[in-house]
């Protein structure tokens, strides 16, 4: 269990990470964006950290307001979702 939660957290975080990276690319090519629920659900799956680390790296959607309370928050959620399933 301990090491399909470990793949899990590895594959989500970088699919996190890269979906929030292309859409900062999308946004400044002025192009389709990726739906602000769609950023939040791969947060909310466990994908928080990847997606806070483009925020801050990227400075994407740090002007708003839901990001920039909601992901931390979601970052602690899945800080205790994590050490439940790894115990």
């Amino acid at each position: 269990m301990v090491k399909i939660v470990a793949i899990w957290f590895a594959i989500i975080n970088i699919i996190g990470y890269i979906v929030m990276s292309e859409d900062k690319d999308k946004a400044r090519g002025r192009r389709e964006r990726v739906p602000e629920k769609t950023l939040f659900l791969l947060a909310a799956i466990g994908g928080a950290l990847g997606v806070m680390t483009a925020m801050y790296r990227r400075r994407h959607k740090t002007r708003h307001l839901s990001f920039v309370i909601g992901i931390p928050v979601l970052v602690l959620l899945n800080v205790l979702m994590y050490s439940y399933f790894l115990q």
